[in-house]
């Protein structure tokens, strides 16, 4: 018998597929041999200065509390609200918005707000792969609704079909990972007038948790509607970390929409404070708040990611790879030749090139590349794709 708790076993199998990929993907293979490192949306490149410069500046104290404990700040809550109110168009108030350490931290934080043991997320599937072992460590329940087959657009019929009175919270990533499709407005508004429809006979809502971290990364000027301008109970999950290109800086947020009615609003932000402490002081730190106001001004150079994705989709769709052309994040997906992602990327790696397969988002014949690698890895990565083009 374990001396784990069931929760414990849940989440670490949910996430077992993931873990041993991370730990397991480069063994045995020698570092000089590496030519392009292309599966997390990890850094390959120095920080930007701009970035660097700002946390150095905040890292000065000014005030004998300046690394005293932290909630979310108001500094930080007030700048974030006018941005993101002028982004979206909505109007944010400070309250409504609570700090988190990054986007993981507040997907915690909506879970913890909204659901009980045996309640009911729908997840994208393919998806994020850390939605299923959050849900299952709070004894919650993920219930993976495949997107559309070809399009990955939001399948409606299949959402409502997936929903049951346990049902809590439908996750809406937008810009997806890790296909890249961005969910017109008529679509989420389509899903919003069926969440309507199925809470009323449920009796209480259906949340929409939307995570955006990839909302600022987007290509060709593809326009970007948030679950939150068309369907009042909306949460928003953001981290700084994508735009950045700066993952180990755990800064983020939870959104409340402004349109949610009242009382429920008033109700989530009394008791995110609480949660938060609950959950193991959730909060980013401190020098981390006061670099808000700068944070919000600095990106990475989307226009040389646009490049690095158009080289690639370019040389694999002309070696007859089948691939979904993101409109955003930085990602892309594609159908491995022969069906078969693991033995794909295992004839990549042998020749120094890694891609994530599709085994860890539930799609074994699919597999998907991250463009954070440089410029010059993802040249030196083209002969190996070509070479194992013909599967």
């Amino acid at each position: 018998m374990s001396i784990l708790s069931a929760r414990a076993l849940s989440s670490a199998e949910a996430i077992n597929t993931v873990f041993s990929f991370f730990s397991s993907y480069r063994a045995g293979i020698d570092d000089r041999d590496v030519r392009a490192d292309l599966t997390f949306g990890n850094p390959h490149e120095m920080p930007l200065p701009a970035l660097v410069a700002a946390i150095t500046r905040r890292m000065q104290p000014q005030t004998p509390d300046w690394f005293a404990y932290k909630t979310s700040e108001e500094e930080a809550r007030a700048v974030i609200a006018g941005a993101l109110g002028a982004e979206l168009g909505l109007p944010f108030l400070p309250e409504d918005i609570a700090m988190t350490p990054g986007a993981f931290g507040a997907i915690a934080l909506a879970f913890s707000l909204l659901l009980d043991p045996g309640d009911e997320c729908i997840i994208p599937l393919p998806g994020w792969f850390c939605y299923a072992t959050m849900l299952s460590a709070r004894n919650a329940r993920p219930v993976p609704v495949p997107l559309a087959e070809g399009t990955f657009d939001l399948d409606l019929d299949a959402i409502e079909a997936a929903i049951s009175p346990r049902t809590r919270i439908v996750v809406v990533n937008t810009p997806h990972n890790p296909t890249g499709v961005i969910y017109s407005r008529e679509r989420l508004a389509e899903l919003a007038a069926m969440l309507t429809r199925k809470s009323a006979r449920l009796g209480r809502p259906i949340f929409i948790l939307s995570d955006e971290p990839y909302r600022r990364i987007r290509f060709d000027g593809a326009p970007f509607t948030s679950p939150a301008a068309v369907y009042p109970h909306t949460l928003i999950d953001y981290s700084y970390g994508k735009i950045l290109l700066a993952p180990g800086l755990r800064i983020g947020y939870l959104a409340l929409s402004p349109s949610m009615p009242d009382a429920d609003r008033e109700a989530l932000r009394a008791a995110a404070v609480t949660s938060q402490v609950g959950g193991g002081w959730n909060f980013p730190d401190a020098p981390l708040q006061y670099a808000v106001g700068e944070l919000e001004r600095i990106g990475i150079d989307i226009a040389e990611l646009e490049r690095k994705r158009d080289r690639l989709h370019g040389a694999l769709t002309q070696w007859g790879y089948g691939m979904t052309k993101p409109e955003g994040t930085f990602y892309l997906w594609g159908r491995a030749p022969g069906g078969d992602s693991v033995g794909f990327t295992r004839r990549l790696a042998a020749k120094g090139v890694f891609v994530m397969p599709g085994t860890l988002f539930d799609r074994p014949a699919d597999f998907r590349i991250s463009l954070t690698g440089s410029a010059a890895m993802i040249e030196a990565s083209l002969p190996a794709f070509e070479a194992a083009a013909s599967g």
